[in-house]
C-alpha cells in the first residue's frame, strides 16, 4: 500500500515508481530518506517532494483502515503464538500503524511495539530490534522480516532473521521455525 500511495502522489511530478526498485531500495527505510533519494535522482527539490508527505500519509491511513492488508491466516497464527511474547518493529510511525492494528483486532497481541519515532536510527541500524528485545526481556528473539533493511537490522542486532517474501507465507515459516 505504501508503494501504491507513493506512486499516486509522485506521478504528477513525473516520477514513475517501479515495484522491484521500490522493494529493493525503499521498503524499510524512512519516507524522508526515500524522498531525498528520489529527489536527487530526478533533479527535483527535496522540499517540494517532501511537502507531499502529509497527503501520502492521509491516503495510506484511509486505505489501510478501509482494507487492512493482513491475511486472516496471519491474524490466526499471531493469536496461536500466545503466550509467547510477540513484538512489532517498524520504521513507520505509530499513527500510521496502530489504527490498522486496532482495526484488525491484533494490537493487544503485541507485548511491545517499536515505531520509527521510538528510535534515533531506523532500520537497517540494529537500534529498533535491540530496543524491542530489551522491552520484551529476551536475549535472542526470532525475527520475521519483509524488507532488506529489516533483515539487516535484525541480523546486525545479532538475531536470527527469516525473510517473509509474501504475508501469506508467514504461518508456514513460523510453524517451520518452531519445529526446530
Amino acid at each position: 500500500m505504501h508503494f501504491e500511495c507513493w506512486s499516486e502522489i509522485l506521478t504528477p511530478f513525473g516520477i514513475r515508481l517501479n515495484w522491484e526498485e521500490y522493494a529493493r531500495n525503499c521498503i524499510g527505510v524512512s519516507d524522508r530518506a526515500m524522498i531525498r533519494q528520489l529527489a536527487a535522482e530526478v533533479g527535483i527539490d527535496f522540499e517540494t517532494l517532501y511537502a507531499q508527505y502529509p497527503r501520502k500519509k492521509q491516503l495510506l491511513h484511509d486505505r489501510m483502515v478501509a482494507a487492512p492488508p493482513m491475511p486472516e491466516a496471519v491474524r490466526q497464527v499471531l493469536k496461536e503464538c500466545l503466550p509467547l511474547p510477540i513484538g512489532l518493529v517498524t520504521s513507520s510511525g505509530r499513527l500510521e500503524v496502530e489504527p490498522v492494528l486496532e482495526t484488525l483486532g491484533v494490537r493487544e497481541l503485541f507485548s511491545t511495539a517499536v515505531f520509527g519515532e521510538d528510535v534515533s536510527r531506523l532500520k537497517p541500524d540494529p537500534e529498533p530490534y535491540l530496543l524491542a528485545a530489551r522491552r520484551m526481556g529476551v536475549a535472542s528473539p526470532l525475527v520475521f522480516e519483509d524488507s532488506a533493511a529489516g533483515l539487516a537490522s535484525a541480523r546486525a542486532a545479532g538475531f536470527e532473521a527469516i525473510e517473509v517474501v509474501h504475508p501469506e507465507s508467514l504461518p508456514a515459516l513460523l510453524q517451520q521455525a518452531l519445529r526446530r
